[in-house]
């Protein structure tokens, strides 16, 4: 049985930089082998924690109704997630922020994942532009117990299809390979 990743996108853009980031992850996780499932959090409907605690009291299950119990679902049987955004203000998406903020609730029920792995893009050339969300998802792997596999950021990237013939491409495909 192939290994099962779970890559949360929250890159707004379809046809943008960090979905080219992604393809080429999904094309190297592909050829190793591992089945990705690619959940695009920009285009759900993913309300805010509301920190009441009910996941805690009731085993993983959100007092919410929206799209995140079919995330977590996934998650709860995942190998290994990776998280894919462009830089928005110095972090990650608002709205894969939301779902990473909402994955609190697996806390109480666990689950598989042993390795985690950062996809994104920005306009900034500097690696410090994305120093949050490094320091964010390097928290998450700790908290966790998750093997870091590692992050590939892109800078310099201003319009859709700048990423293209860059390393870092080379660099998503290779990191999909070894997740």
């Amino acid at each position: 049985m192939s290994e099962k990743i779970v890559l949360l996108s929250g890159a707004p853009r379809k046809e943008g930089n960090t979905e080219r980031l992604i393809t080429a992850f999904i094309e190297g996780a592909e050829s190793a082998g591992k089945n990705v499932l690619e959940l695009r959090v920009a285009d759900m409907q993913i309300g805010a924690c509301r920190g009441c605690g009910h996941c805690m009291e009731e085993k993983g299950v959100c007092i919410q109704k929206d799209d995140m119990p079919g995330i977590l679902a996934e998650l709860k049987k995942a190998d290994a997630v990776v998280f894919a955004s462009p830089v928005y203000y110095f972090n990650v998406s608002a709205q894969l922020k939301l779902a990473i903020d909402r994955t609190f609730a697996l806390i109480e029920v666990g689950t598989t994942i042993k390795r985690a792995a950062l996809l994104m893009t920005s306009g900034d050339e500097s690696p410090d532009i994305a120093a949050a969300a490094v320091i964010m998802y390097e928290n998450m792997c700790g908290f966790s117990g998750w093997e870091k596999a590692g992050v590939v950021l892109a800078g310099g990237l201003h319009e859709p299809g700048e990423i293209d013939g860059r390393s870092e491409l080379e660099d998503a495909r290779a990191l999909g390979y070894g997740l």
